[in-house]
């Protein structure tokens, strides 16, 4: 009998617990991010070229409400230097979710100028 009533007791324990709320009782609300930046770290051209392109910097519009901050920083790896510190050099920019379109122009320019670093100083012929 023992053996019987603690399963059971656990049964119905379960079965109290488990009940959920039904889908017209839950509030849906959406949110949007009142401020956003995002930091690509990069230790080669390859993985430059391969970590994001424009139209994911693009998505991030779709998170923002309008009139927010926004920033994007792209941070280059670069190999030791003679005192043994690793060098790196970084962009950052700010600017609002309201000017998408010249917020993304700069993105591109810094790509492209970090492209251009990495095949000055490390001799990469593309």
């Amino acid at each position: 009998m023992k053996n019987l009533i603690l399963p059971f007791l656990l049964f119905v324990g379960a079965l109290g617990f488990s009940q959920s709320e039904s889908i017209e009782d839950m509030e849906i609300t959406k949110e949007k991010v009142e401020r956003l930046g995002v930091v690509i770290t990069v230790d080669s051209l390859e993985e430059l070229e391969s970590t994001f392109n424009i139209a994911d910097i693009k998505n991030m519009f779709d998170l923002t409400s309008k009139d927010k901050t926004v920033s994007f920083e792209l941070v280059c790896n670069g190999e030791p230097m003679s005192n043994g510190k690793k060098s790196h050099m970084s962009y950052k920019i700010e600017g609002s979710s309201n000017d998408e379109e010249a917020f993304l122009k700069r993105v591109e320019t810094i790509k492209k100028v970090a492209i251009k670093h990495y095949k000055k100083y490390y001799k990469i012929n593309n």
